[in-house]
């Protein structure tokens, strides 16, 4: 993923929030903020029939040293393309170039809401830590999210 992907990877974000059940945002940062909160390595855009129709990367869940190795996953796929085995196979190429880069725990926060996605990060080897009760509010209501984690076997 480029700077000159975003407007794609955007739009892609923009449906997630739309949505309601992928993040809490409720807005798409511009290019410069998303840029500046994600780590520069494990960005990643999906090609579908020459179209951008999804993206992957990582955030870091904290500037201690401590957890350098430790990074929260997104994944996004546009509506229009979901059930086709892309987040899989962004998942896949993510967990790949993370172990490469010494990154040995994956975690995500995901709403109970969205199964497809719980299902898609366990078939991946993340397991559920735990549910975040109340960890936010959404519009004025409090969500949970279901915690989960990989750990690479390689480090």
């Amino acid at each position: 993923m480029s700077a000159e992907d975003w407007p794609a990877v955007s739009r892609i974000y923009g449906e997630g929030i739309a949505g309601g059940n992928s993040t809490f945002e409720q807005t798409v940062p511009d290019w410069t903020a998303w840029d500046s909160s994600h780590l520069p390595v494990c960005r990643l855009v999906a090609v579908h029939n020459n179209e951008v129709v999804g993206w992957a990367a990582l955030s870091p869940v904290s500037k201690r040293a401590v957890y350098r190795g430790v990074a929260e996953v997104s994944v996004y796929i546009v509506n229009s393309a979901q059930g086709l085995g892309i987040g899989g196979q962004l998942l896949d190429e993510v967990i790949r170039q993370s172990e490469a880069e010494d990154i040995w725990t994956l975690q995500g926060g995901i709403f109970p809401e969205n199964v497809a996605s719980l299902r898609l990060f366990e078939s991946h080897g993340f397991r559920r830590v735990g549910v975040r009760e109340k960890i936010g509010q959404m519009n004025g209501k409090w969500r949970d999210t279901v915690l989960v984690e990989r750990r690479s076997a390689l480090l």
